[in-house]
């Protein structure tokens, strides 16, 4: 039985330690907002939080995190549309198809959160994740924009 602290409510899950993080949350505790994408860490289409920090599930063994605090697109913000990242992706409309955008939404809080107003080469280094339909512009575009939207109301920026 592993004991994980995921958006702020404590979840006993009958996994086995090795599971990777990404399916507990998806199968077992029904939050599937974090997708699956290439399985090996590569593509941050299951993109977290543990403690802050953007990690990729999909090859994280769910029995590692520990008492960590685990943080999913569900949980960035009350109600999934206020965090400044959410609120600039919705105003520049980023989404093409949508698959990655959970992933490239916490990758963004989090690099946001260490970095409030990042450099155009701390967002090309801190947000590798991969979007098939390229959507690329309209990313950056939307953390510069969430970047201005925490530095006019920095209370909406923590998660």
């Amino acid at each position: 039985m592993l004991k994980l602290n995921i958006n702020g409510k404590i979840h006993d899950v009958d996994a086995d330690a090795d599971t990777p993080l990404l399916w507990v949350l998806r199968e077992w505790v029904g939050l599937t907002g974090t997708k699956y994408g290439c399985g090996i860490a590569q593509c941050g289409a299951c993109t977290v939080h543990i403690d802050g920090v953007a990690t990729r599930s999909c090859s994280l063994p769910a029995g590692s995190v520990g008492a960590a605090k685990v943080v999913t697109i569900e949980g960035l913000s009350p109600d999934g549309l206020s965090h400044p990242v959410q609120v600039a992706w919705a105003q520049l409309d980023v989404p093409q198809c949508g698959y990655c955008q959970s992933g490239q939404i916490m990758a963004a809080a989090s690099l946001l959160r260490e970095k409030p107003r990042p450099t155009e080469a701390e967002v090309a280094d801190a947000i590798t994740n991969i979007c098939r339909c390229g959507t690329y512009q309209r990313v950056k575009a939307a953390i510069d924009t969430a970047a201005a939207l925490s530095a006019a109301s920095p209370a909406t920026g923590k998660a």
